[in-house]
């Protein structure tokens, strides 16, 4: 087995906690629901960057289980996470969320409203390709009965540091739920 090859992930689970916002941002937008869907329906776009920080002081990311005598991450490494969501690429960005939970290497080859609501995302992350898809499977707040898609692009990637900035555009279809209205 290769290692070495470029990284492919899956996320098992994936669990976005979003933060409260008073500012008007392009984090979360309202877009106009289809014929498709049902009028006690909302289409969400959430466009968001996703830091992987697994060095240094205070990571966000830590490997919790590999392969024996693996020395280096790749297949079969699982690693917990407690990443920042924020509005741009720049870790000073605004903070919109958190991704927390955790993700696993599976391939050989290779706001406001929202406060306390998830999405999760279940799916391959090749990394290699230059976007990858993945689908909602669900949500809860905001988000409950939630489905759709994300798209994720590498924006930024340090092989000697492990540092990675992908950033995401969130499509979710979800129920009206007036609790967060």
């Amino acid at each position: 087995m290769d290692f070495h090859s470029p990284l492919t992930l899956s996320f098992f689970f994936l669990l976005l906690l979003l933060l409260p916002t008073t500012q008007a941002s392009t984090f979360a937008q309202p877009l106009p629901t289809t014929t498709l869907a049902k009028s006690t329906q909302k289409l969400t776009k959430l466009h968001f960057y996703f830091h992987d920080k697994p060095n240094g002081p205070n990571p966000t990311s830590v490997i919790i289980a590999r392969p024996p005598n693996q020395t280096t991450i790749g297949f079969g490494t699982l690693v917990m996470i407690d990443d920042l969501l924020t509005e741009g690429p720049e870790t000073g960005s605004r903070l919109v969320g958190r991704a927390q939970g955790m993700y696993a290497e599976s391939s050989q080859r290779g706001s406001g409203k929202y406060s306390g609501s998830t999405i999760s995302i279940l799916g391959r992350y090749p990394v290699p390709l230059s976007e990858r898809e993945m689908p909602v499977v669900g949500g809860s707040g905001a988000f409950r009965f939630a489905r759709g898609y994300a798209l994720a692009k590498t924006y930024k990637y340090d092989p000697k540091t492990g540092v990675a900035v992908s950033e995401y555009n969130v499509f979710v279809l979800h129920f009206d739920n007036p609790l967060f209205e």
